[in-house]
């Protein structure tokens, strides 16, 4: 009887118990539907980053240490960046990095939008049976957010693949760091050159000992230098002084082939020479006239009597300008002194002329004398020696004119050095 009771009964506890059971799952998923807490959502992407802070110093040569801008060894920084804010995070626990060399030409597109993956296909490996592209420190420790990279250099050049540039990148050692993406830093792109180019570069700021051929747009052994050295235009020292006292002739030197944009870079670049210390002296018995490296008068002395160089009038001026060309053709035989001065810096700064000797011009001030220059006088038919002071017929009629000045006076006027407006302070 009881056996026939069950037999009779499981059909209906079956479908009883399946009807509860799906009321009950159908009811779970209705719940974990509407529970946004409980949604699968796609991960926001990681604010942390690794960067280099200040751009490399260049050009970078091979075997050559790298540098940043500023001649220190490379950092790399841990922040937290979000949009344009950037905070340096002071991470206690220490992170290793790699050092890498990546394709200059990476990353395209959206720069600052590439995953993990992207930035390792374009790491840059040696050529085949090369020594490793990059020696040196290539693994770091980023303690309280910061790590400074020791000596590193490239073993070869750029130009090889096809950006012909090289950008170092820093990459958090692979399962190093659990949590979070750290995404990687990289610096600007850049030329790697042979380190026998760096026997060629140009110097910034030159300095007047410097071959001539270490001026811009002025190659060593190319044609402008063999054009200058053969007429003795051995130095920047040379150069800027026949750009001060014969400008025709040394725009007739270069020739057609050095255009007038040409010119202007290499002038711009000479004027960034270093000036030092020096003066000479060109003097007889009855002139002395004191002249700068680049052969600019600072002082005259006339009879023994001081002349107010920056407030010539034609005919003094004339009788200077002769002076100097006459020192500038002896200038083996100047004398040389040392000016012990706190004020001594560059010749320019940039584009603008900056007046070497800011206190020179009060210094003279000072020494005049009432009436002491030879105003109302000015010179024969110059003389090698200078001597002869009255009034000439022939001097008074001969013109002199803007075209025809040379640049002999000290500028600290923003002026071209072969401009004529600069041989008079406000002329």
């Amino acid at each position: 009887m009881v056996n026939c009771l069950c037999t009779a009964l499981e059909p209906v506890i079956r479908r009883v118990v399946n009807e509860e059971v799906e009321r009950s799952l159908r009811h779970r998923l209705r719940s974990f539907t509407r529970s946004p807490s409980l949604r699968i959502q796609a991960p926001e992407p990681s604010t942390l980053h690794l960067i280099f802070p200040k751009d490399l110093s260049i050009p970078i040569f091979t075997g050559s240490k790298i540098m940043d801008r500023e001649s220190n060894q490379l950092q790399v920084l841990l922040v937290d960046k979000r949009g344009d804010q950037m905070v340096p995070l002071l991470h206690h626990n220490p992170i290793k990095a790699d050092i890498v060399v990546l394709d200059g030409d990476f990353p395209s597109g959206d720069g600052d939008n590439w995953s993990s993956e992207e930035f390792d296909r374009n790491i840059v490996r040696e050529r085949t049976g090369k020594r490793p592209l990059l020696a040196g420190e290539l693994a770091v420790t980023v303690r309280d957010g910061v790590a400074s990279i020791g000596d590193i250099e490239f073993t070869d050049n750029s130009s090889w693949i096809r950006s012909r540039k090289f950008r170092i990148g820093a990459k958090v050692a692979q399962g190093n760091f659990q949590g979070l993406r750290i995404r990687e830093a990289m610096t600007q792109a850049f030329v790697v050159k042979d380190h026998r180019g760096e026997l060629y570069k140009k110097h910034h700021p030159p300095m007047l000992g410097d071959e001539v051929w270490r001026l811009e747009k002025i190659g060593k052994d190319g044609a402008f230098h063999k054009k200058l050295t053969a007429e003795g235009v051995n130095t920047v020292q040379d150069f800027l002084k026949m750009s001060v006292v014969d400008p025709p002739k040394l725009r007739r030197i270069l020739g057609p082939g050095m255009s007038e944009k040409m010119w202007d870079v290499t002038i711009k670049h000479a004027k960034t020479c270093v000036m030092g210390n020096k003066h000479y002296i060109f003097r007889n018995s009855n002139y002395t006239i004191f002249l700068n490296p680049i052969c600019q008068l600072m002082k005259a002395e006339i009879n023994g009597s001081i002349y107010p160089i920056h407030n010539l009038n034609n005919i003094n001026r004339a009788y200077l300008e002769n002076l100097v060309r006459l020192a500038y053709v002896n200038w083996s035989s100047l004398e040389e002194i040392e000016v012990i001065s706190n004020e001594i810096g560059l010749l320019t700064q940039g584009d603008d002329m900056v007046d070497q000797y800011p206190n020179h011009q009060q210094i003279m001030l000072r020494t005049f004398q009432p009436n002491a220059y030879l105003e109302g006088y000015m010179p024969s038919e110059i003389q090698t020696d200078g001597s002869n002071w009255h009034i000439s017929q022939t001097y008074l009629n001969t013109p002199i004119g803007n075209d025809n000045r040379l640049n002999i006076l000290e500028s600290n006027s923003d002026d071209d050095l072969t401009s004529p407006k600069s041989f008079i302070t406000g002329g």
